[in-house]
């Protein structure tokens, strides 16, 4: 059972890439992973477009982030993090927590504001 379970371990280290559906848009799901990043003072690096969305590249120390932004419709986005360790492993845990941190900026956002007691 041990075995079985370090094993698991180690091919999820291997391919471990965070992945969430947001129902927000492309626009706010883009904005809102930059601002998870600042957050955890990961420095975003640049932009680049592929088929069907946006890549946002950014850099820790030791690690390479690369966040893939795919809208499914206008009001439901796919978002995919992988964060890459130096070798031929991946950071499972620091793309999870790029993940949390978008969901918390996407949540605060749509939050209602009070109304102010005047």
């Amino acid at each position: 059972m041990l075995g079985a379970g370090a094993g698991e371990a180690f091919r999820y280290s291997q391919t471990g890439v965070a992945y969430r559906t947001f129902t927000a848009s492309a626009a706010d799901v883009k904005h809102a992973s930059l601002e998870a990043l600042e957050r955890m003072g990961i420095a975003f690096e640049s932009f680049d477009r592929f088929e069907h969305g946006e890549l946002i590249y950014a850099r820790a120390e030791n690690r390479a982030i690369e966040i893939e932004i795919e809208p499914i419709s206008p009001r439901a986005t796919r978002m995919r993090i992988a964060a890459k360790n130096g070798g031929l492993l991946y950071d499972t845990a620091t793309a999870s927590e790029i993940v949390a941190q978008t969901e918390r900026v996407l949540a605060a956002a749509s939050s209602p504001v009070p109304a102010s007691r005047g």
